[in-house]
């Protein structure tokens, strides 16, 4: 998490192009080993899609729920408050 603060817990929608990218995520990669590295596991991939998408809307990732009665894109999280910035020295 960053260095904001939580505040109170908010709906949010996504769009379809970012569930485009979650849904992506989540899938399997399958690879042959030939004492290579594996690829990262689907959840691995998923949270950081996840962890992408709390950074680009504000909200803490790992609060994340589905909103029963609405399409995917709708969900409640924990919103987070920007970190105070300082204000510059006008000397």
């Amino acid at each position: 998490m960053t260095d904001a603060k939580r505040i109170a817990r908010q709906e949010f929608e996504m769009t379809q192009e970012q569930l485009d990218r979650i849904l992506e995520a989540c899938k399997p990669v399958p690879y042959l080993v030939f004492g290579g590295i594996p690829p990262e596991s689907p959840q691995v991939r998923a949270n950081r899609a996840w962890r992408a998408l709390g950074d680009e809307l504000g909200f803490d990732w790992d609060t994340v729920q589905p909103i029963d009665g609405k399409s995917q894109r709708h969900f409640t999280a924990e919103a987070l408050e920007p970190a105070a910035t300082p204000e510059p020295d006008n000397d």
